[in-house]
């Protein structure tokens, strides 16, 4: 039971194959799929004949692809952004094949140990550019908090949002990531973050140490968040991320079994609170 909130996953969280992912994401009552990555490979390496057979896979269980959970904006700050314009015209295209509105970046990593700011009038100007192209194609970019990236935490993300002011770019919401970072998502950022919040990703994590739980469980405040979304009339999926077997730089594992949990889990708060549409 879900109230009005629509659920989505990223299926790889399940299984590499996209119709095992699938069949356990549709007995869960989970509405779609977000696309990270099929058969052990990237979403960005799918041939486009793939891609057909993965959107065949999700069709025929009545589910769509809103979401590209691409790795775009995962990289060294410093190295070329070519490579990776390149890799945002293919998530373009791949998009537009699955009909997809969105697309998940991030705000590149930073050296060790450098003072954020002294990389900012790069990081922008790289989204500046990144978000221009998508808004040819009529794609919404969808910016993830990630630990060890620009955008990690709520001001730095806000500041992002704000500077490039588009609407053709929109954040993510992860609880877990923030925590990683040293903060209480709902208390630190919710405020100041809400009118961006197009997409949540639903994974929690302990502040003490960093380990990921399902959601309700650690210190994620996401049942705080998920009243707040509420009362703002979210209309936007809630994407089960849930790490909770293998969580890394790169993406996570959780299997069938602890995929089951995750879903449970949010399943227990989504019963103590009214359905998105109740009020806005």
């Amino acid at each position: 039971m879900t109230g009005g909130w629509k659920l989505a996953a990223i299926g790889d969280e399940i299984a590499a194959e996209p119709a095992a992912a699938l069949a356990v994401m549709h007995e869960a009552g989970v509405q779609a799929l977000e696309l990270r990555s099929a058969w052990g490979k990237n979403v960005l390496e799918l041939s486009d004949d793939e891609l057909r057979i993965v959107q065949q896979e999700a069709a025929a269980r009545g589910m769509p692809i809103p979401v590209i959970a691409s790795p775009i904006g995962k990289t060294p700050i410093t190295d070329p952004v070519d490579h990776e314009l390149a890799r945002l015209d293919r998530a373009l295209a791949i998009a537009e094949q699955l009909g997809a509105w969105g697309i998940r970046i991030f705000s590149f990593y930073l050296p060790a140990g450098a003072v954020p700011e002294q990389y900012r009038a790069e990081v922008l100007a790289r989204l500046q550019q990144f978000v221009e192209r998508a808004a040819r194609r009529g794609i919404v970019l969808l910016h993830e908090n990630e630990k060890l990236i620009y955008g990690d935490i709520p001001e730095r993300c806000h500041d992002i949002l704000a500077s490039i002011n588009s609407p053709w770019l929109r954040a993510v919401w992860d609880p877990a990531n923030f925590v990683q970072c040293g903060v209480r998502p709902h208390t630190e950022g919710f405020a100041l973050l809400a009118p961006y919040i197009a997409h949540v990703h639903i994974k929690d994590a302990q502040l003490a140490t960093g380990q990921v739980t399902p959601a309700g469980e650690g210190d994620g405040e996401v049942a705080e968040t998920l009243a707040a979304l509420a009362a703002r009339g979210y209309d936007g999926y809630l994407s089960f991320e849930p790490h909770l077997t293998l969580a890394g730089e790169r993406g996570g594992f959780s299997g069938p079994e602890a995929f089951a949990r995750a879903v449970a889990a949010l399943q227990r708060l989504l019963a103590q609170l009214p359905a998105p549409h109740a009020s806005s």
